[in-house]
């Protein structure tokens, strides 16, 4: 009976020890995995009770879902200022909204190129960085660029280059092994590939192909870049912008060149998806945060670029939309994912091997004169109707109509003329 007293004792000891190791494991996990908690305590500033128009990329940033950090509902919280946000999907279509003027916006994120032409035009207003606490934080690599020298007008929100995604199930490893744009252009996968709907990008894949310039003035330069994308689109599923998260992340398309962060978020999704840096080269982009001419809310648009450059939403911002940071204080962060020795990080931060050296290999768009965007603009258009005379016509159009008036014009001339003598010998 002792014995049995004995072992029942042992027993209720043992099982007591394992219930506390793992409630012990249990709280440790808990620990690790503590949420997210930022200091929203009100701050007062003159612009509580204001309204802030922001204008954004699509999946540009931290929204709530999925568990991330919801930007803007914490900066409404912090500093009692209602958000209005819209997105767009491409500069463009972001340019001919704002020169449009239907809607004042207080923070756009332009790509560098398009921060220099807004500059050019007068379409920016300039930011105090003085005033940002957090502007210390910016790379200085990102600073007095080309398309904004002195820093005047934009600070830095993400930097990315454009890559190629696949699907491995659907892609034959031989036909990626060479690491190329060439893939953009295999009769393979034919209704299966995805490519820009933007003019810049959709050009500058071929540009990038064909080894020529991302910035050229030639026009024949862009002749030949039309005549890629002329062979590219019977191949073609589609032109996409956002609508490429929905297609990838299903597995509705084989392959699509886009920006190397977006790619990790659908890869994120859909495990079959894979993605490269193409060795003929790739485009490199800023985009960056700005506040328009004509902004209604300029002091709210400084604090709310201020608030983006904090370490820690910075930090959470750059989980949610995967790009790399401009940020010096987002690596070091401990809410941050993409650390080095990840393959997001080595993406996100570094660069294929055949890159080395080699600043060719990585070029950014700069602005263009007006005259060569509104040719590449025409020779986009003929793109996606699949008429190269379409441009042509375009062009005489103008001629002919002239032509026309004026034959017009002097027809009833000479019948006045005629007339008038009619008269004179009556």
């Amino acid at each position: 009976m002792k014995q049995m007293m004995y072992r029942l004792a042992l027993l209720l000891m043992l099982l007591l020890l394992v219930f506390s190791l793992v409630a012990c494991g249990g709280a440790e996990e808990e620990e690790e995995e503590a949420p997210f908690a930022y200091d929203t305590t009100f701050v007062e500033t003159p612009y509580a009770g204001t309204t802030l128009v922001v204008y954004n990329w699509g999946e540009y940033m931290s929204d709530g879902s999925e568990g991330s950090a919801d930007i803007v509902a914490l900066f409404e919280e912090k500093y009692g200022i209602k958000v209005i946000y819209a997105t767009y999907a491409s500069n463009e279509d972001m340019y001919a909204k704002l020169k449009s003027g239907g809607v004042a916006y207080d923070v756009i994120f332009p790509s560098e190129y398009m921060v220099g032409k807004l500059r050019e035009e007068g379409l920016l207003e300039e930011i105090n960085t003085d005033s940002l606490a957090n502007y210390k934080y910016i790379d200085d690599r990102y600073k007095g660029l080309f398309y904004d020298p002195e820093d005047r007008y934009s600070v830095p929100y993400t930097v990315g280059m454009l890559g190629i995604l696949y699907n491995t199930t659907m892609v034959d490893p031989e036909d990626v092994a060479k690491q190329s744009w060439s893939l953009m252009w295999n009769e393979k996968y034919a209704g299966n590939i995805l490519t820009f709907d933007n003019p810049r990008d959709a050009f500058g894949i071929a540009q990038l192909y064909q080894g020529l310039q991302l910035n050229s003035t030639e026009y024949a330069d862009w002749d030949l870049a039309q005549e890629w994308l002329m062979k590219q689109r019977p191949l073609l599923q589609g032109y996409v912008m956002d609508e490429i998260f929905q297609t990838m992340e299903g597995g509705n398309a084989a392959i699509a060149a886009y920006y190397a962060g977006d790619c990790l978020s659908m890869m994120d999704e859909n495990p079959d998806l894979a993605f490269y840096y193409p060795v003929e080269g790739t485009n490199i982009f800023i985009d960056a945060m700005c506040i328009p001419k004509g902004a209604k809310n300029v002091g709210a648009a400084h604090l709310f670029i201020d608030f983006l450059m904090d370490p820690d939403i910075a930090a959470l911002n750059a989980n949610y939309i995967a790009y790399a940071s401009p940020n010096t204080a987002v690596l070091d962060n401990p809410y941050y994912d993409y650390v080095e020795g990840t393959f997001e990080y080595d993406i996100l931060y570094g660069t294929p091997e055949s890159y080395e050296n080699d600043p060719s290999k990585t070029q950014y768009y700069h602005t263009m004169p007006n005259d060569v965007i509104a040719y590449y603009n025409r020779l986009f258009d003929e793109v996606k109707t699949g008429n190269e005379n379409q441009g042509l016509f375009m062009a005489i159009l103008p001629v002919v109509m002239v032509g026309c008036v004026g034959l017009i014009v002097f027809n009833a001339v000479q019948d006045a003329r005629k007339k008038r003598k009619k008269i004179i010998r009556k």
